[in-house]
Parts: structure tokens; C-alpha cells; sequence
């Protein structure tokens, strides 16, 4: 019987849903297959199998840690599975199994977090440096999102064969019957969802929202998400600065989340790089018109669905908005587009793509 382990300690975090997904598809289309899905202490009954062929497995080892280099090795080298997924770059780089590895972007190398150590960020990204060319090469196959990410990679290492790398399009799940509604403190808001780091350009689209009182005093901002430390101090930013009707939300179950999807004039995506941009889809599942940035993979992954803007110009940012709000056959017809284009996407495609990297890795593994 094949055993493959999938590496899932990222399971309960932001990119968690990716891992989550596949699981529970991968359960649907392979019966045969003996898989360990390894996880941290704290999520071993986060996610419960169905099928008798799954079964979860404690692999407590922090990321970028030691203990992962070291002591994650040997747990793997016990564990003997004929392939290893990592569903992230961060891994043990000297296990010398079957593996394969999935890149959601380059954000580590790109960006960087005011709310972490600079010294100890920069640091990361150097040692990050090391570690990916490493899973590039030893990787059996490379996971990628989007043409974009995938493309990313091959200006990042050179010697990278584009034939390894394959493209696996995420997805949204869309729940309507299940939405809960949200004591909004506004009538009329643009919305985000998601986390708030430097990247993701959440002081542009506060900005931005300013200018949009001048002709719309009463329209809110709803910034949905956990209020960790990025959150917290763009929160401190905003209030430093007097600016108003910008509401945190701190973390909300998915149902009034979705509420807030179906009832908000426009879901605003100001990010400076993405690897998919899921958030953009979710929206556009429940209803919601998308005003996004132009950079990176969106306009890939929203094609004509969204409204586009540069991220960087926050007059433009507010003029794309704008547009939206005041154009009523604008609105409807993102709404429309919206909808067809979630519909080109699909987790259980993903899985089954995912699927075949498995058996195409095993079945070109030479063990060495």
C-alpha cells in the first residue's frame, strides 16, 4: 500500500484553508492509499478524518526551528512514507525522501513586516534564501497556484526546470444558506478581509477611504480579521491620524464574515503581491463587487471580474472605488462577472490535480 504524509502544521492559520481543502477532497477521490497527515499538538482534533485511510499524526516542530531541521527529519526518516507533501516551503532540507513542495508565493523574500524584529526578519529572509533554492532542487515536483507564482520561482532560481513546477488553482466554498448577520456600525462600507501586514497595504485603502468621505461621509470601512500586532498597529495608525468610520472587526466566524460579503457596496483587495488572492473569490462568491490592485497575480486570477487600480496611488485607489459606488451598471455587471469567474474554479480540481503530482512523483522516484 502507498503511504504518503502530508505535512499540514500550517493547517490552523491563514493559508490553513489550502491544506484543509485538499484533505478533505483528497478523501473523496483516494480510498487506497495509507495518508499521515501531520500536524501540531494544538490542531490534532482540529481537522477529523472520514476515511479509514487517513489518520492524523503529532509532528510538534516550529518552523524554521532547529528542532525542524533535526528532529523532523528523524520523524520523517521513522515514518518511511514513500512521498512527503509540504504544503510550504519550510522543511527539513536534508531528508533525502520523495517529496514535493507547495510555494503559495515569495512574500517571505519580498516583503517585510514592520510589527517583526528587523534584524531577526532580515535574517529569516537570508537563511529563507538558502532553504527555498534547496526545496527547488531536491523537490520532486514544485505546487504552484498561479502561473504567476510559478513564474516567480524561475526568475528566483535560474536552473529550475519550468516542467516541475505545475500549477494547481485554488478556490472558494460559498455557504449562503449558512450566513449569520453582523451588527455592522454602518449602513453603507467597503470591506477587507484578511491579515494586515505591511504588504497588504491596509494604510493606502485607510487612506484612500478618507478620501472618499469628502463625497461619501457616511461609508464605513470594515477591516475583518484577528486584531493581532500588524492589525493593531494599523489600527493605532488610523486613530493617530483621525481617521473615521474605520471598524476592526477582530476575528469573526465565516458566517457573519459572509454577511458582510453579501451586504458590502464593495470588497476592496489593496495588496501589494499576491501568490491567488482567495479573499477577492470569496467576495465575488457571495455577491459582492471586487475593486482590486493590479499588482502581481490578480488580474490573472480575477481576469475581467474585478475593477483594477494601481495600489501604490491612493488617488487612483479611490477613484477606482468610487466608480463602483457611484455606477450602478458598473456594479451589476462585476456582480455578474463575479460569478462566472468563481465558477472557473474548483477545490475538487485542485485535489485531483494534486492528486496526479503524487502519483507522478512516485512513479518517477528513484530512491537514491
Amino acid at each position: 500500500m502507498r503511504h504518503i504524509a502530508i505535512d499540514a502544521r500550517i493547517i490552523n492559520t491563514s493559508t490553513g484553508m489550502y491544506v484543509e481543502r485538499l484533505l478533505h477532497y483528497l478523501e473523496k477521490i483516494d480510498e487506497v492509499t495509507y495518508y499521515s497527515v501531520l500536524v501540531r499538538a494544538k490542531d490534532k482534533d482540529f481537522w477529523k478524518p472520514t476515511g479509514d485511510n487517513f489518520h492524523v499524526k503529532v509532528a510538534e516542530f516550529d518552523n524554521y526551528s532547529l528542532s525542524e531541521q533535526i528532529g523532523f527529519k528523524y520523524f520523517l526518516d521513522d515514518l518511511h512514507p514513500d512521498l512527503v507533501h509540504f504544503c510550504m516551503p519550510q522543511q527539513p532540507i536534508f531528508y533525502k525522501g520523495n517529496h514535493v513542495t507547495t510555494f503559495h508565493d515569495l512574500s517571505l523574500l519580498k516583503t517585510y513586516n514592520s510589527d517583526k524584529n528587523w534584524i531577526i526578519f532580515h535574517f529569516k529572509q537570508l537563511v529563507g534564501r538558502f532553504v527555498f533554492r534547496r526545496v527547488l532542487k531536491t523537490s520532486k515536483f514544485i505546487i504552484a497556484p498561479s502561473k504567476y507564482t510559478k513564474n516567480e520561482l524561475l526568475k528566483f532560481d535560474k536552473k529550475l526546470n519550468p516542467d516541475k513546477v505545475a500549477i494547481t488553482p485554488e478556490s472558494a466554498d460559498i455557504f449562503v444558506s449558512e450566513v449569520t448577520p453582523y451588527n455592522s456600525p454602518f449602513k453603507r462600507y467597503i470591506m477587507y478581509v484578511g491579515q494586515q501586514s505591511d504588504y497588504k497595504n491596509i494604510r493606502r485603502l485607510g487612506e484612500a477611504h478618507q478620501k472618499l468621505l469628502q463625497k461619501y461621509p457616511d461609508l464605513g470601512l470594515i477591516l475583518v480579521g484577528k486584531i493581532n500586532a500588524s492589525a493593531q498597529k494599523n489600527k493605532g495608525y488610523f486613530e493617530s491620524q483621525g481617521y473615521k468610520n474605520i471598524h476592526f472587526t477582530d476575528f469573526l466566524p465565516n458566517p457573519q464574515r459572509d454577511w458582510l460579503y453579501q451586504n458590502t457596496a464593495a470588497y476592496v483587495f489593496p495588496s501589494l503581491m499576491e501568490g491567488f488572492g482567495l479573499p477577492g473569490l470569496e467576495a465575488m462568491g457571495y455577491g459582492a463587487p471586487v475593486v482590486s490592485s493590479n499588482a502581481t497575480c490578480l488580474p490573472e486570477v480575477y481576469d475581467d471580474a474585478a475593477h483594477y487600480f494601481d495600489p501604490l496611488n491612493t488617488d487612483d485607489m479611490a477613484r477606482a472605488i468610487d466608480d463602483v459606488l457611484s455606477d450602478e451598471t458598473l456594479r451589476k455587471n462585476l456582480i455578474a462577472e463575479g460569478y462566472k469567474q468563481i465558477a472557473k474554479y474548483s477545490w475538487a480540481r485542485m485535489a485531483k490535480q494534486t492528486y496526479s503530482v503524487y502519483i507522478d512523483a512516485i512513479r518517477n522516484y528513484i530512491r537514491p
